[in-house]
């Protein structure tokens, strides 16, 4: 397990360097998880979602964000768990989300870090083997 302040600033490294997380929301009858870009306000996760996604992260308001990543030959993983709210995006200016999809919508949802959890491991031969081609 990772301490909090080393999964806050591999939260930060993964922001800096474009690294896309993954949102996982309350669906119906059934969680749904979905790539997304992510940015920081401070300790907080900031994405850039459309209405029909807003409408159930509203809904709810309890979500999960996972971002993993690569750092001297180790995976990292570092999930957070949180509460959602919708944010101006001039509160944000250039530390904005840039989502890579055509038309990724127009709302700025902040989920904060109100649980953090991470760890580190280096993958084995035996699942490097195994990864599909």
């Amino acid at each position: 397990m990772l301490v909090l302040a080393e999964c806050r600033r591999l939260l930060a490294v993964g922001a800096k360097h474009g690294l896309h997380g993954h949102l996982g929301i309350s669906g119906q009858g059934a969680p749904v998880v979905l790539p997304v870009d992510y940015g920081m306000d401070g300790p907080d996760i900031v994405v850039q979602i459309g209405e029909g996604l807003f409408h159930s992260i509203a809904e709810h308001g309890l979500v999960a964000f996972l971002v993993d990543g690569v750092e001297n030959g180790r995976v990292w993983s570092v999930l957070v768990r949180g509460y959602s709210s919708l944010m101006d995006h001039l509160a944000l200016g250039a530390d904005s989300p840039h989502p890579r999809v055509l038309a990724p919508g127009n709302r700025l949802v902040k989920i904060r870090s109100d649980v953090v959890t991470g760890r580190r491991f280096t993958p084995t031969m035996a699942a490097a083997d195994q990864a599909p081609a």
